[in-house]
């Protein structure tokens, strides 16, 4: 019986699937290495300097509640952490996104603390006009 065997074939299409997902996968994982995650704050206006690159954002929330970089945590525990990526000599800039309703109080103290630690490069940020 005289049959023939075929090569054997690679299939594309299953190929190009599979890299359309993986494609699909970084897109969302760049997308997710975003700085600021969202959490929605109303600035104050003020002409300002534009900061570039990566940074530390400290949000104070209209009730005086904190979060560094998405985790809430309290005045103390982050001055102790950005001191200790300080300390670790990484130098990024420290930005306070302060709510338009948030206690002025609370912001001043808090750059007041960075700076008696040692971390010179905090300011607040503003909405550009």
């Amino acid at each position: 019986m005289g049959r023939k065997t075929r090569p054997p074939r690679l299939e594309l299409t299953s190929l190009m699937d599979v890299m359309f997902l993986v494609l699909v996968f970084f897109i969302y994982c760049i997308f997710d290495m975003a700085v600021h995650r969202g959490l929605k704050v109303d600035l104050p206006s003020a002409a300002g300097a534009r900061e570039k690159g990566e940074r530390i954002v400290i949000t104070i929330r209209a009730d005086d509640t904190m979060q560094l970089n998405g985790l809430d945590l309290d005045r103390e525990e982050i001055v102790r952490r950005v001191k200790a990526l300080h300390d670790a000599k990484v130098n990024l800039p420290v930005l306070v996104s302060g709510d338009r309703k948030a206690s002025l109080g609370a912001g001043i103290g808090l750059v007041a603390d960075l700076k008696a630690a040692g971390v010179e490069k905090a300011s607040f940020q503003v909405k550009g006009e």
